[in-house]
């Protein structure tokens, strides 16, 4: 087909940012820009934002993707970002075809919603940099979102428009236009690799201590076991994976924590341990292998240390990343990344609730609002975590994956993108895992058909 036209009266980088994510990434399809409204107007495929041209679809403009002033369709608040001037708005809630959406505007335009706008607000995670408050991790919390407000944060709420919004082109234009290709991507963080073994005679001793505090006979006995080589760690769960994934012809990504000290919150073994390096460098014939920033990596110095040490023992430079504790702090967090050449990362989660925080499976180049920029980090979106649903949320098994699969269906409707991240303890054989690894079998095999 021709390239389709946009007419605004207005442009921006938010804008073009958001087109081309729409059109170019999700649907495969060639646009031009253009403030001519002839131009327009002799257009056979044409779309106009913000103006109404007979004959034309036409989209609503909240403001938000041309940097004008916030309009009826959101609720502007007295908010003013430190030293950039961005705007707080509460996005209008409304309704399409009984799809709810925001940025809701007037029945006159095709869409009875500002689709760019809500787009922008989502991907950029636009209500992130106006936190109320931080978790104990310093974490936006995913009970502030417009999302889990709204009772959507389970429902790739974006890919959903995305899909009604590539029905209503083929039907208006009478033309056929091939829906993505779901894809699904599993993904693992290697945060403690062994429960017992290799942990070194200090820490050893201190847990025989603390479980014989608590009168813990099983696990005093488990951990004799282990050490005498006489039964495998619990945490162990690396052979049985790789097995799996060779029967169903996947291709895993591991990240790897590679915390030069211990601490409360970084508690693997050390990552230049022969045990370790034998763990990392079979992972990375297995996948791909990216790094998982140590809880206190908040600093340049820091990380470059921890990734130059992944790097050496792989052999291969480390560009693709996912936070430890899903510590993602927008926009800090990003910038830190760029600084260490990351390119790639599946930090785009919650980790306290499952679900899209930014409101989609697909990956996209994350936007700088400070800078008012796209930048060359591409952000993979996780919206299951196996320690979320069992930890977190107090999730059985069968209501975990249950939940799982209700996400996946979603996903495959609108033709989007299952990114998982499980971790190798809970598929071993530790008992407050029981059930987990063989739930998580049936799944990969299911996933696989």
């Amino acid at each position: 087909m021709e390239k389709i036209v946009v007419y605004s009266t207005h442009q921006s980088t938010r804008l073009t940012y958001v087109l081309d994510w729409l059109f170019t990434e999700r649907l495969q399809l060639s646009y031009q820009l253009t403030t001519n409204e002839q131009e327009a107007i002799d257009a056979p495929f044409c779309i106009t934002y913000g103006t109404i041209l007979p004959g034309k679809i036409s989209i609503p403009d909240a403001g938000l993707t041309t940097k004008s002033s916030i309009t009826s369709l959101a609720t502007a608040d007295a908010g003013i970002h430190r030293n950039k001037g961005l705007e707080e708005c509460t996005p209008a809630i409304g309704d399409w075809n009984g799809l709810p959406v925001l940025f809701a505007g007037t029945e006159h335009h095709t869409l009875p919603f500002d689709i760019l706008s809500a787009i922008f607000y989502l991907l950029s995670r636009y209500e992130e940099y106006f936190p109320q408050n931080t978790d104990k991790h310093g974490r936006y919390p995913a009970t502030d979102s417009i999302l889990y407000k709204q009772g959507w944060l389970t429902r790739p709420i974006v890919d959903e428009w995305v899909e009604a919004f590539r029905q209503l082109l083929e039907k208006t234009w009478s033309i056929t236009i091939a829906k993505p290709a779901f894809t699904f991507q599993p993904t693992y963080d290697i945060d403690m690799a062994y429960s017992h073994a290799y942990k070194g005679i200090k820490r050893i001793v201190g847990a025989y201590i603390r479980a014989l505090l608590k009168g813990d006979v099983q696990q005093i006995s488990e951990r004799t076991q282990v050490l005498k080589k006489k039964a495998v760690d619990p945490y162990d769960s690396f052979t049985w994976l790789r097995h799996l994934h060779e029967e169903h012809g996947y291709k895993p990504i591991y990240f790897i924590l590679s915390a030069l000290r211990t601490t409360p919150f970084d508690k693997n073994i050390h990552p230049k341990h022969p045990a370790m390096v034998r763990v990392i460098k079979q992972l990375a014939k297995e996948g791909e292998v990216g790094i998982h920033p140590s809880y206190y990596a908040t600093h340049y110095d820091v990380m470059a240390k921890e990734q130059n040490t992944l790097k050496n023992i792989i052999a291969h430079p480390i560009h693709i990343s996912r936070q430890h504790y899903i510590r993602l702090m927008i926009p800090t967090t990003y910038h830190l990344l760029m600084d260490n050449e990351i390119t790639q990362d599946y930090s785009m989660g919650y980790g306290s609730h499952i679900g899209f925080r930014a409101g989609t499976g697909s990956s996209f180049l994350w936007y700088d609002l400070l800078k008012e920029s796209v930048t060359p980090i591409r952000t993979h979106p996780f919206c299951f975590m196996d320690t979320t649903a069992h930890f977190d949320m107090a999730m059985s098994v069968t209501d975990a994956f249950t939940a799982l699969n209700k996400m996946v269906a979603d996903l495959q409707r609108c033709g989007s993108t299952l990114n998982t991240v499980f971790h190798n303890f809970s598929l071993g054989t530790d008992q407050q895992w029981h059930g987990w690894n063989n739930a998580y079998a049936t799944f990969l095999a299911k996933m696989a058909k």
